[in-house]
């Protein structure tokens, strides 16, 4: 007697077990862990199904008049004061951010909440099997795709339940107002004062040079050869101690004093006079996206922007010698007033900060 196991499916590779022919391997295994699940309380009760229906509605609601809440408290109780001489209270900008962040986080919290509670409690959710088929799909289920897609409409019953359509939609709708209203935190565009295109800053002709740390003036003859100093406008002191006007007018008036010997110097025409016995005066502010530089190579005279890596040569003029800055740090003119003391001898020629398209210079 022959104890060779016959193979129903032909295929020569594949092992049907021991005295059972019944089984042959190309038939799909059962999988123990599929199962139907019990009818919810929403398909059985009508009332159960208005409940959560109301509930989901409420929730996109909501959502929707905390986004509204999110524009006005942003809008209407701004923490700009109207008088540049007013002080911003710390308590203020907490509270602010506070009430912002609670009613936007909120809002799209409840969304994704509305979302899931509908998708538990009302979305039908037929159990599906699909056996394994090579990666392309064949004509027939290409040509069932928008049939599938009318039916996954109608499962989710997003046409005929229009309280819940209507309320998702409303509150999706305004969700992206918020990131428009942000965009108000950009500043003014470059059609305002030359003051807020960044064109002028408070230097002006004998404005003395400080210090950043103490604010004391600055002589001349007190840097010594590859000293490096951070500085300020003497004007700035008489802005108000607190305030839009202080902060604005600091991120613009920042300068690097460096002493370099004068033979080591490439003054551009124009510029005989601008530095003070090989001390030249540079802004800053990165020309490329304004971050504070101060990394300062006293062999070579190259300062770098330790954002993006830009490269000027403060001993040509600031040019920019590597990295993506488009153009050379503003220099001020520099000079010395009857006390010895450091002086501006006008504003910067040029803008201070970052480069942008809409710039001519």
């Amino acid at each position: 007697m022959s104890t060779h196991n016959e193979n129903p499916s032909g295929d020569e590779h594949a092992i049907v077990p021991h005295g059972d022919h019944s089984l042959a391997p190309a038939d799909p295994i059962a999988d123990p862990g599929l199962h139907h699940d019990e009818p919810r309380l929403t398909d059985v009760e009508p009332k159960a199904e208005r409940r959560a229906e109301r509930q989901v509605a409420g929730m996109f609601a909501l959502a929707s008049l905390l986004t509204v809440a999110f524009i006005v408290f942003y809008v209407v109780v701004g923490i700009h004061p109207d008088d540049p001489h007013d002080g911003v209270d710390v308590g203020d900008v907490q509270v602010s951010n506070l009430t912002l962040g609670l009613t936007l986080g909120l809002a799209l919290f409840l969304v994704g909440a509305g979302a899931v509670q509908w998708a538990r409690s009302l979305m039908t959710s037929p159990e599906v099997v699909h056996e394994r088929h090579e990666l392309r799909s064949d004509d027939e289920t290409r040509a069932a795709t928008l049939n599938d897609f009318e039916t996954g409409t109608e499962e989710t019953g997003f046409g005929r339940r229009k309280l819940i359509r209507n309320s998702l939609l409303g509150a999706l709708a305004l969700l992206p107002l918020p990131a428009v209203i942000l965009l108000r935190d950009l500043g003014p565009n470059t059609g305002g004062t030359p003051a807020q295109r960044k064109e002028h800053t408070i230097w002006a002709e004998g404005v003395r040079v400080l210090t950043d740390v103490t604010f004391m003036p600055i002589r001349a003859a007190d840097l010594e050869i590859g000293q490096l100093v951070n500085a300020m406008p003497a004007t700035f002191e008489e802005l108000p101690e607190h305030g839009p006007e202080r902060i604005n007018e600091r991120a613009k008036s920042p300068v690097m004093l460096v002493r370099m010997l004068p033979e080591d110097l490439h003054i551009a025409e124009g510029r005989e006079n601008w530095g003070v016995d090989g001390i030249l005066a540079y802004s800053k502010i990165c020309t490329h996206v304004g971050c504070p530089i101060s990394l300062y190579e006293q062999t070579t005279h190259h300062m770098l922007c330790p954002c993006h890596q830009s490269t000027f040569d403060l001993s040509d003029n600031g040019k920019v010698i590597f990295g993506p800055a488009a153009r050379s740090l503003p220099q001020l003119p520099i000079a010395v007033d009857s006390e010895g003391y450091l002086v501006a001898q006008s504003d910067f020629t040029e803008p201070v900060g970052p480069s942008y398209w809409e710039r001519t210079r």
